[in-house]
């Protein structure tokens, strides 16, 4: 053990010849040196976390190592102690809570973001207990209440033109010959028109279905598959479940959905919001 000891104090040694090491390191005893290894090996992933969790950039490591001496000087400090951790909440308020305040309400439109100052305001007067502008329920009663009309109002803004084009088709869907319209401007055409029982929304129902974007894009298909999909009627969007619950077993039908009775305002991934559907739907068979 001695041994190990007199080379890691050599190596050691010679590594913490600059400044940006840190204090000269007294490796004359195991414990000595076991403790220097310890501090050593809890850096590991360090550099990782200060970048993605912090978003540090890691080539300004003496500024780093500047705030980490004036941590550990001041650690028994309350007050500095309180304000460091202002600073890391600060950091970290505005470099990931309003980037991802921003994605939830605006998604990947970065032309509208939230008012920051006014962020930063209503988090510092909730701190301080001051309820002045608003209470603090009252501010999470505002926003469980407004942000999905707000979103919708943003999302409404970004996504215009798929919106207007979505009306556009179904405007010409409406006009198509053999076009039958179920209720809340859902149309469908029958390809095959079957003769056995009609599901209520509570019904387990066997599918095939395969259903594409107004450019024909197929977003979610299950026809290659051996078997239907098994689902109950009333666990889907609505322009679908108002076909199942229409169309008599060994219907093939391909149904035409405005936007407001599919995702709406949701941003589904690769269904944009505000996007108009178009399903074949085939209802194999209704689970007794």
């Amino acid at each position: 053990m001695k041994k190990i000891s007199i080379v890691l104090a050599v190596v050691l040694a010679a590594v913490m010849t600059s400044c940006n090491e840190g204090p000269a390191a007294s490796l004359k005893t195991d414990v000595d040196t076991l403790s220097y290894a310890i501090g050593m090996s809890q850096t590991q992933g360090l550099k990782e976390y200060l970048a993605m969790r912090m978003g540090v950039d890691t080539t300004y490591v003496e500024d780093f190592l500047k705030g980490f001496r004036e941590g550990i000087k001041t650690s028994d400090d309350k007050g500095k102690a309180a304000f460091y951790a202002g600073v890391q909440i600060g950091q970290q308020v505005s470099q990931g809570m309003l980037q991802n305040i921003n994605r939830m309400i605006f998604g990947e439109d970065t032309t509208q973001t939230v008012n920051e100052a006014n962020v930063y305001a209503g988090f510092m007067a909730a701190v301080a207990g001051n309820e002045k502008v608003m209470s603090v329920d009252s501010a999470n009663t505002f926003v469980q209440t407004r942000m999905d009309a707000i979103r919708e109002s943003a999302r409404a803004k970004a996504f215009a033109d798929n919106k207007q084009k979505g009306e556009e088709f179904m405007a010409e869907v409406a006009k198509k010959d053999g076009i039958k319209e179920l209720a809340d401007g859902i149309y469908y055409e029958v390809v095959t028109e079957g003769k056995g029982e009609v599901a209520a929304d509570t019904c387990q129902v066997k599918v095939r279905y395969e259903g594409k974007l107004i450019d024909g894009t197929v977003f979610d298909s299950n026809l290659e598959n051996e078997e239907p999909t098994t689902f109950r009627a009333n666990q889907v969007i609505p322009g679908f479940k108002a076909a199942l619950t229409t169309m008599p077993v060994g219907s093939k039908w391909i149904v035409y959905i405005p936007q407001e009775q599919a995702y709406g305002a949701q941003d589904m991934g690769n269904i944009k919001p505000f996007s108009a559907l178009t399903f074949t739907i085939e209802l194999v068979d209704i689970e007794k």
